[in-house]
């Protein structure tokens, strides 16, 4: 096992960030750590990277515990952190070099490795220009190079598409699989469950600061497989029907964001009749109705009763 976590806690005054949980990262994966904003994510990732001291539990790092020596997983990692750590008046080239040289790499070693990373990721015809003058993608596109520089062997990448264009955000997921075709193992944070589905070999997923699921994204489906998800999108929102649909047998889940309902109930129940009775009771015209393949956004649904982004 490359990292294993056990038991771990962090606690801030009164709040439990991290309460008791497990973590196994194998090496060659993409590991998820799904949740919403608050879960614990960013929390357990400093951690396992050595930068805050649990509160309890250990880490060890291919059997050394990191508490006792943390240099031992340090030399090997790659982070990204949620907010861009770059210098804004200085341009993507100067900065790569800062941080080039912080890893120690020098000369032609380091110029070398900062054309690779600018290819990498799509940015040699901006290296010279100022980061204040980037996109938001394109910083985080640095971000991630600037972590690349000294060859790690595990990349720890905390929110990296918050808040960018469509786009960099496709090419920021195609550069972590292309990074991890090359042998990285990468322990991937994220509240965006497409991505996390699109990426990860495995997922823990993470509420209130503990693990309430873990598995492959078949296994967590799995975990819903009696049950079946129907969207549907209404005229307008109305209280007593969603009340009604609440109250309906065999619905197990009711989320409702605006004019779009979901519903999670038992497979084959005759649901979809009831739930049209409902509407013609209340006067609400269903402007379209499906039932889904089960995502991991359904599966966070059902464990907690509530969207990854409430």
């Amino acid at each position: 096992m490359l990292i294993q976590a056990s038991n771990l806690k962090k606690y801030y005054k009164k709040v439990k960030a991290v309460d008791d949980i497990d973590i196994e990262v194998r090496e060659g994966e993409i590991l998820g750590i799904l949740g919403p904003n608050g879960a614990g994510k960013s929390t357990t990732i400093s951690m396992l990277s050595s930068l805050i001291k649990p509160d309890g539990g250990k880490i060890c790092f291919k059997g050394t515990d990191i508490s006792k020596d943390p240099g031992v997983i340090r030399k090997t990692l790659g982070i990204v952190p949620q907010d861009v750590a770059l210098y804004p008046d200085l341009s993507a080239l100067e900065n790569l070099k800062f941080f080039g040289r912080l890893y120690r790499l020098r000369g032609e070693e380091l110029d070398g490795r900062i054309e690779e990373v600018l290819d990498l990721l799509g940015l040699n015809g901006r290296a010279r220009d100022r980061i204040k003058h980037y996109s938001g993608g394109m910083k985080r596109r640095v971000n991630i190079g600037a972590a690349l520089l000294h060859h790690p062997e595990i990349l720890i990448m905390d929110e990296p598409t918050v808040g960018i264009d469509p786009q960099s955000r496709n090419h920021i997921l195609e550069t972590v699989k292309q990074l991890n075709s090359k042998g990285i193992t990468i322990i991937y944070t994220s509240h965006y469950m497409e991505e996390v589905e699109f990426l990860c070999d495995r997922i823990y997923v993470m509420d209130h600061g503990r693990i309430i699921a873990s598995g492959t994204k078949e296994e967590l489906k799995a975990l819903i497989s009696k049950d079946e998800t129907i969207e549907m999108q209404v005229d307008r929102a109305d209280e007593r029907f969603t009340a009604k649909l609440k109250g309906l047998i065999d619905v197990k889940h009711v989320d409702e964001n605006g004019d779009r309902i979901t519903i999670i109930s038992n497979k084959n129940s005759g649901i979809l009749s009831r739930i049209f009775e409902a509407a013609l009771e209340n006067g609400v015209n269903l402007k379209s109705i499906q039932i889904k393949v089960p995502t991991l956004e359904d599966v966070f649904l059902y464990l907690t009763g509530r969207g990854l982004r409430d």
